[in-house]
């Protein structure tokens, strides 16, 4: 059966927005790499020039990759980001698997005030809830002197600009992420199954661990993704929040774009970043045709 025009046509609006939006970005990116930085507007070298015999030659260079490779610091980044945004997918997970639950449980009545709870801090600048959190963590701030009031310790607790600090800023950012896909996937249970198990003996408890949370993997999943993608590429809980140690992609990149000026190491950075989240992208792709194939 021929496909009629006007489906062809629609079909072909988002492959024009990825197109512009997403290939042509990409393309940019890797034109920008291969030249070589110059203190001059645009800030890199041209890739082609014109020869003395009238010809177009090819001046590019992998320079900026070959830098990526050797200095170990863009290593570290890029090891930092992983840990970090594995870490943070992994905080996300724990937190928002019984908070998920308890909402979807929930009486109807309760379920909406809930959901609003979850999605209240999207209402106030990211900027100014991690300037919260420094108020929270620093060693005269609210954290230690409730653990101080109460005897708990002696001195306060150097939370502020570590690694620690990074992790719960960046849990705290990225929690509800976690939260809204696992409370999809909740609320979709079919009761009857939660009410076999129930009438044939199971605790609350079995009843979460062997039934609910194996059909919640597509929400866990999806929640997973949604974390781990930003959190790779974050720059302002680590540039706030966290010391130097905490260095990851997100700050490589701002100071090789605005800081160094070197816009082709920037560009294959960025590039290397991109590369790296396509693997979880791709493992999702598998494992929903792997899915669709048991169902």
């Amino acid at each position: 059966m021929k496909t009629p025009a006007f489906v062809r046509g629609v079909a072909l609006l988002p492959l024009g927005w990825m197109s512009v939006f997403l290939l042509l970005p990409v393309a940019i990116l890797l034109r920008v790499s291969l030249a070589e930085p110059r203190f001059e507007q645009p800030p890199y070298t041209d890739l082609f020039a014109l020869a003395e015999s009238g010809r177009w030659a090819f001046e590019g260079t992998l320079q900026a990759w070959r830098w990526l490779l050797e200095d170990p610091t863009y290593r570290d980044a890029l090891l930092g980001s992983l840990t970090m945004a594995s870490l943070t997918t992994m905080g996300c997970l724990l937190l928002a698997l019984p908070m998920a639950w308890a909402i979807a449980r929930a009486p109807m009545s309760w379920r909406t005030p809930l959901l609003l709870a979850v999605i209240l801090p999207f209402w106030t600048s990211f900027l100014i809830r991690v300037y919260a959190w420094i108020g929270l963590l620093k060693p005269e701030g609210l954290i230690n002197a409730a653990l101080m009031a109460t005897g708990l310790i002696e001195q306060p607790l150097l939370i502020l600009h570590s690694n620690a600090a990074v992790l719960i800023g960046m849990t705290y950012a990225y929690l509800p992420f976690m939260i809204l896909p696992l409370y999809a996937t909740f609320s979709r249970l079919d009761e009857d199954q939660l009410q076999a198990a129930a009438d044939l003996g199971a605790t609350p408890w079995q009843t979460f661990w062997r039934i609910s949370l194996p059909l919640a993997w597509p929400g866990a999943l999806a929640g997973c993704l949604l974390v781990f993608i930003p959190a790779m590429g974050e720059f302002v809980v680590p540039d706030l929040l966290g010391g130097p140690e905490s260095y990851m992609l997100g700050t490589a990149l701002w100071n090789e774009f605005f800081r160094n000026a070197d816009w082709p190491t920037a560009s294959a950075l960025a590039l290397t970043m991109l590369v790296v989240l396509l693997a979880p992208l791709a493992l999702l792709q598998r494992l929903q045709r792997r899915d669709e194939v048991v169902s």
